[in-house]
């Protein structure tokens, strides 16, 4: 089976510095199309125009945090398939469980490696179910 690649990702994250990194890392050593969200409500209107082939998702974000904006992009038919990532510092065994159990298809810990982040998600890309 030939799966497409991994091309655009949609950043959802609402600290600038990490925001920063990651277009650094993901754009510039990675290669993909980066587009970033700073908070849940600016995903829910920009995913289905941008279209992203995974979803990296804060959990810790202001008003509309990561599992409750995983739940409305669910509720978008364009979208509702996306994989998605969340990205955490909260990573003690029940919470990975439990957002998996939400519908993510893996966890990246915060603070993540940069020169290794593009590298781990082609990583769950090629593993996913």
């Amino acid at each position: 089976m030939v799966t497409r690649p991994l091309l655009r990702i949609l950043l959802i994250e609402d600290e600038p510095d990490i925001q920063a990194i990651a277009r650094l890392a993901l754009e510039g050593i990675g290669g993909f199309t980066v587009e970033i969200c700073s908070t849940g409500a600016e995903a829910i209107q920009k995913a289905p125009v941008f279209a992203p082939d995974m979803i990296l998702l804060d959990v810790m974000m202001p008003g509309m945090d990561g599992p409750t904006t995983l739940r409305a992009l669910r509720g978008i038919e364009s979208v509702a398939t996306t994989p998605v990532v969340f990205l955490t510092a909260k990573v003690h065994p029940k919470e990975v469980a439990h957002y998996r159990e939400l519908g993510a298809v893996d966890v990246i810990r915060k603070p993540f490696d940069p020169m290794s982040l593009s590298e781990t998600l082609r990583s769950i890309w090629a593993t996913r179910s």
